[in-house]
């Protein structure tokens, strides 16, 4: 193995085997990982795990295994998951302005995410058509299952587990649009905001849309400014994590902006890499460090170009990048610092 697994068994022979095996099964890449995926199931055994517990792993990794298959052609596309009230009818105006969105983000060589069930999840699909849709659904007893536009589609998946759902949208979508809905939608919300601000999820586009008129998103910002930020449950700047519209062009601006210069991250060696299309100018750059001292650990924000890791990887290493030490708790100044990248006159 080109990289030695620091998880086995704590039994030489047996982790002969297991490598054996892996030879066995032919060109495995990562083969390392694959080793400690086989260890666990072992250890599970060992540790007498209950039928129960065995079951639910078991489903859980046969879960993510399929999702994983089902997006990896479609990798290189951006994708926006769609969440909402799958009670939303077809004649309320919540319907229509979540099909315009959604068709507004495939016209921008957008895919969308959607719960594949009814009300809004099936107006995302409907919007973007069955082609630019993937229908990440859950099986439950009183509602359906998928919607008629993906019925047959392979880019559908229906899960037992919440859990493995939400890891499912969160890995796989680079923005996220989020309607009115019940304690479903509120859920994945606070989560997703969780994740987010606490450096879990990647930083992303977290937009909050209503019809002109609404009053939802509203409602729900009075609680967190009055609740949380006032009580200090959160950093002020953790608010600008979301973006509250009734229009759907600013919705749209709001998730494809985000990527107008700004591509991905990635830690290297303790370092935090911001790959970009453009750099800021030496003069915005030295604006940056001034504006965002606080949130580095020590050094300076600087340029800089592919690791080794990144070029052996294949990640994006023609890409312009911002080096920095991280403090690993800023998040929600991390993403105002992306706005900033964005913002940028020199592309």
């Amino acid at each position: 193995m080109a990289r030695l697994p620091r998880y086995r068994t704590g039994d030489p022979e047996l982790d002969r085997d297991i490598e054996a095996l892996i030879t066995k099964v032919g060109d495995v890449h990562d083969a390392d990982l694959v080793f400690e995926l086989i260890v666990s199931a072992v250890r599970l055994a060992r540790d007498r795990a209950t039928r129960g517990d065995l079951k639910i792993a078991n489903a859980a990794l046969k879960e993510m295994r399929y999702a994983f298959a089902v997006f990896e052609p479609y990798r290189t596309a951006r994708k926006a998951a769609i969440f909402g009230s799958a009670r939303t009818r077809r004649d309320d105006p919540l319907y229509s302005q979540t099909t315009a969105l959604a068709r507004a983000l495939a016209a921008a060589d957008w895919m969308v995410i959607t719960g594949a069930g009814p009300g809004i999840m099936e107006a995302g699909i409907e919007g973007a058509g069955a082609s630019n849709s993937f229908g990440v659904g859950i099986r439950l007893p009183f509602e359906a299952a998928t919607t008629q536009f993906l019925a047959d589609d392979p880019k559908l998946v229906n899960f037992r587990y919440f859990f493995t759902r939400k890891v499912t949208f969160v890995k796989e979508a680079h923005a996220f649009v989020l309607l009115p809905g019940g304690y479903g939608t509120l859920d994945e919300g606070f989560e997703l905001l969780t994740l987010v601000q606490t450096g879990k999820a990647p930083p992303a586009p977290i937009v909050l849309l209503d019809v002109p008129g609404g009053t939802f998103w509203l409602s729900w910002m009075q609680f967190v400014e009055r609740e949380l930020r006032a009580r200090g449950y959160i950093s002020p700047e953790d608010v600008d994590l979301v973006k509250i519209t009734d229009d759907v062009g600013v919705a749209l601006e709001e998730v494809t902006g985000f990527y107008r210069n700004y591509h991905s991250l990635r830690f290297v060696e303790g370092d935090l890499v911001l790959r970009m299309r453009c750099l800021p100018s030496p003069e915005r750059l030295e604006a940056i460090n001034r504006d965002f001292s606080g949130i580095l650990a020590s050094g300076v924000i600087e340029a800089t170009t592919a690791s080794k890791a990144e070029i052996a990887d294949d990640d994006v290493p023609d890409l312009a990048r911002l080096r920095m030490r991280f403090d690993r708790k800023s998040y929600s100044r991390l993403r105002q610092l992306i706005d900033r990248i964005n913002a940028t006159d020199e592309l």
